[in-house]
């Protein structure tokens, strides 16, 4: 993915109002991310811990998606897994993303969901550069080009539903 200002991250998103694109939180750290390592950029807001943004490029464009979440309490011995990456985690690595839909659906109250890492460092479990804390990602007989389309191939059907 390559390199993202704060400008070009606001004025992507779908599914809120240019208003609220203006308000949310975006990263301060934006230089500092592995950009040659990601498919999207997601993020968490600090001051809403139940808030979380991704964007990413489809089609030569931006596309952010504002969602929500919110973790569930399990055990101690349960593990969930990431929609997108296929990456296991334990307690509340994963969650439900709810995002509203884009236009006239999503002012109507519509959402669609995905199960996904709360990190949002999908990318980075898929090349191996960052390991859940006691999840796993299984074995796999794919190359890593094959996981990486795979993710990126959750991740557009996932936006499709947002678009729709």
């Amino acid at each position: 993915m390559k390199p993202l200002g704060e400008q070009d991250i606001r004025t992507s998103f779908v599914n809120c109002s240019k208003g609220e694109a203006k308000r949310l939180a975006v990263p301060r750290d934006l230089d500092d991310r592995p950009w040659d390592d990601l498919d999207f950029l997601g993020w968490r807001d600090p001051g809403a811990p139940d808030r979380s943004y991704l964007v990413t490029e489809r089609e030569g464009r931006l596309v952010g998606v504002a969602m929500r979440f919110q973790t569930a309490r399990r055990g101690f011995l349960h593990r969930s897994m990431c929609s997108l990456c296929l990456t296991t985690h334990p307690r509340g690595g994963v969650a439900l993303m709810t995002a509203r839909k884009a236009g006239a659906a999503g002012r109507e109250g519509n959402s669609v969901g995905v199960y996904m890492c709360t990190d949002l460092a999908c990318s980075l479990y898929v090349r191996g550069k960052k390991t859940p804390d006691t999840g796993a990602r299984f074995e796999e007989s794919l190359t890593l080009e094959q996981q990486i389309e795979r993710t990126a191939g959750h991740l557009a059907a996932f936006l499709d539903k947002v678009s729709a």
